[in-house]
């Protein structure tokens, strides 16, 4: 059936059978909102570092470093791995959550500004945010799956096969050197670059697919609340660690038994000497035009901040039974699922060399390289593969489900209806839960890239991300201050972006907005690899099949020889600087811009920057910075000029986040008792106890886990150089 065995057939219903069975014994232990939405707050060590590395890691973390590694070569790890940098930060924040000792971040929000109002508005964003997340998870998976499950060329349409034509055509043309395309050969190349066409076409309809996942989400994380989720997250994340780690040594062999050599550092060699020496930069590789450093560099700083703010941090942390256990589990967690990165890239690269020339879809590359390595064993792997991509997704969207249907029963449909029982609200979240997943797979079937996804999820958050840590560290910060930063950060960077275009149309073929960025032509020295000499021929074969004409327009490229010195000249492709998803013609053949405008960057153009004679990466990384820099300066400007909330909430509030959230409840209740009879009593742990600051000074545990997470993130990075540089 649609290519698979009888035997990954049943390997993939057994799985849902464990799973949906799971869901229904968590059901009948929920009496309450707080079982159903925070497990009851019992969760140990050990459920709470696999429930953090569950909702960090979706089907879409593999596939989308897979998919940048394989477009830009080692630098495209940066697209998952640029959270390492941040990592450290959540050691310090985690208690955090469980000292709030609330159902939801949107709680924080009348806790510390004293506005139901604002964690209404909150509760509605995050779940948009959270159906954008959900849509990634599951737009991933779908394209892994139909990888799997691909046409011969005999089954493909006609349309289908003039669609692979030019996708074949695109690959010749883009791995020429560029000196040697004719005029008439680079305008081809851009227009292609521009349709981009397929070359993997699957028997299972997408939409389709999305719907039966769908279902599958909602039956068992609907019924089970989070102690369902957390316990398939434990499960979940033993197959997640099986994704990462099985593909390895299945790549290495082909890769042995194509080119010849033995064992693992031969694989190894044999990668460095085919791949070009672009594909082993970290930094700056010419065939990326997205992780250079100083991307990498805002991009960290922007997703760190907006992290803290994200609701499921609060569901995932605030559900441990203490503080320590809260900072341990979700710092331990987050780290195993850097590590699996790294793992991620490492496939990629063996990928790479397989199917690099097989695959014009990037994001394909996944799920055929599971049917070409696994599929032939007939050992159930392709269906194991195919758990474990569920898994992958369902333990993300399980979270965010349950996150989301807290934040919307909570702050918005207990404002609305506040006196219904218990049971009622549980009934609630059900519904407003399974509204969530369905629209995540609504979006899902309308957006393509994945990266384009994944550039979305880190940016949403950017409204509410400087009311939350003002709000954590400044007394001055204020609900009137807090308002305007959410209005402005909103209006700019999401509601002109989306709407304007919705209500004037034209827009998105207006020849400015249509401006791309003019990169000039890229000249770099490497040495030589197999895979440059066959290009080289190849362009000589090419050259010798034009007319004279042709010929006196081209020079003739020189002979290569592997190990000679050379220079290639890279024609980076022209990217749109106004539209999040490109420009693309329709069907009448006019170009028109997809996407939300980038109205921060129109009047930093109009400012005189002249973005077009800018690298891409650098206007990404403009946009970047314009969504921290904004909402923190409306904030801080507002907060000056206006005055602080009520003393005595503000006492409260601070008070409460320097109590230490103890695992037993009797105890934690007398010591919150403690604290509101004297709000002074910590004051002593400032580090400015004369001013609005809030800053603590760090005791012990803080010190040593900081300083050991710090190592790890740079043990990482480290790593990673090394597993690239081996066998070179």
């Amino acid at each position: 059936m649609f290519g698979l065995s009888l035997i990954d057939i049943i390997v993939i219903l057994a799985y849902f059978s464990v799973t949906i069975a799971i869901g229904f014994w968590a059901m009948r232990r929920i009496q309450n909102q707080e079982d159903y939405f925070l497990g009851g707050r019992r969760f140990g060590k050990f459920i709470q570092i696999f429930a953090a590395f569950g909702q960090a890691t979706s089907a879409s973390t593999a596939i989308s470093a897979t998919t940048t590694t394989m477009a830009n070569g080692a630098s495209g790890i940066w697209s998952t791995l640029n959270y390492v940098f941040g990592t450290p930060v959540l050691w310090m924040i985690a208690p955090w959550y469980r000292r709030l000792r609330l159902l939801t971040m949107g709680d924080f929000f009348e806790d510390r500004y004293g506005s139901k109002t604002m964690g209404a508005v909150y509760a509605i964003v995050s779940s948009v945010g959270f159906m954008i997340m959900i849509s990634l998870g599951v737009n991933a998976m779908s394209k892994t799956i139909m990888a799997l499950t691909p046409k011969t060329l005999d089954e493909l349409s006609v349309v289908e096969v003039q669609e692979y034509e030019r996708s074949l055509e695109l690959d010749r043309l883009s791995q020429a050197d560029y000196r040697s395309l004719t005029p008439e050969q680079q305008t081809r190349l851009d227009k292609l670059r521009l349709e981009n066409p397929r070359n993997v076409f699957s028997h299972v309809n997408k939409k389709t697919l999305i719907i039966i996942v769908c279902l599958v989400v909602l039956i068992y994380a609907v019924a089970g609340g989070l102690e369902a989720a957390f316990l398939t997250d434990t499960i979940q994340g033993v197959f997640i660690i099986i994704l990462s780690i099985a593909l390895i040594p299945f790549g290495w062999a082909k890769i042995n038994s194509i080119y010849g050599g033995e064992g693992v550092m031969g694989a190894l060699t044999t990668i460095h000497q085919h791949l070009p020496e672009s594909y082993f930069e970290i930094f700056g590789s010419p065939k990326t035009i997205d992780f250079t450093w100083y991307y990498v560099a805002g991009l960290t700083l922007m997703v760190t901040i907006n992290l803290g703010v994200q609701a499921n941090q609060l569901v995932t942390t605030g559900s441990a039974k203490d503080e320590y256990t809260a900072r341990l589990g979700f710092t331990v967690g987050i780290y195993m699922k850097r590590l699996c990165t790294i793992l991620w890239g490492v496939f990629a690269l063996s990928a790479a060399l397989l199917y690099g020339s097989s695959v014009s879809d990037p994001d394909l590359v996944y799920g055929y390289a599971v049917l070409d390595l696994l599929g032939p064993l007939k050992m159930g792997l392709v269906g194991l593969m195919i758990a474990c991509l569920m898994s992958a997704l369902m333990s993300t969207a399980d979270c965010l489900m349950i996150t989301s249907s807290s934040l919307l029963t909570h702050n918005v449909y207990r404002l609305i209806l506040p006196d219904h029982s218990e049971k009622m609200y549980v009934i609630a979240g059900r519904v407003l839960g399974a509204i969530v997943v369905i629209g995540g797979c609504w979006i899902a079937m309308f957006f393509e890239s994945i990266f384009a996804q994944l550039k979305l999820t880190w940016e949403v958050t950017a409204v509410f991300a400087a009311c939350f840590w003002m709000g954590m560290l400044w007394r001055k910060a204020n609900r009137r201050a807090a308002w305007a930063s959410i209005i402005v950060t909103g209006i700019t960077f999401f509601v002109i972006p989306v709407f304007l275009p919705a209500i004037m149309p034209s827009l998105r073929t207006n020849v400015y907005l249509l401006t791309t960025t003019n990169p000039a032509p890229l000249e770099r020295y490497y040495t030589a690899h197999k895979m440059d000499v066959e290009a080289r021929n190849k362009e000589i074969s090419d050259w010798q099949l034009l007319d004279e004409t042709q010929k006196l327009a081209t020079p003739q490229p020189e002979p290569l020889a592997a190990g000679e010195k050379f220079s290639k000249i890279y024609k980076l492709p022209q990217k749109s600087i106004f539209w999040t998803q490109g420009i693309k013609e329709d069907k009448y053949g006019i170009p028109k811009g997809y996407g939300m405008l980038n109205a921060g960057l129109v009047v930093l153009d109009k400012a005189g920057l002249n973005l077009s004679d800018k690298p891409y990466a650098f206007n990404e990384t403009l946009r970047v910075l314009l969504r921290v820099i904004v909402p923190f300066g409306v904030l801080l400007l507002a907060s000056l000029f206006t005055r602080k909330d009520d003393k005595n909430m503000l006492d409260r509030f601070y008070v409460k986040m320097k109590t230490p959230a103890m695992a037993d409840r009797e105890a934690d209740v007398r010591e919150m008792e403690l604290s509101l009879q004297s709000p002074g009593r910590f004051n002593y742990k400032k580090m400015l106890p004369q001013s609005d600051w809030e800053f603590c000074k760090w005791d012990r545990v803080s010190i040593i886990g900081f300083s050991i997470s710090v190592l790890v993130a740079v043990g990482i990075i480290y790593l990673f150089l090394f597993l690239v540089s081996l066998g070179g």
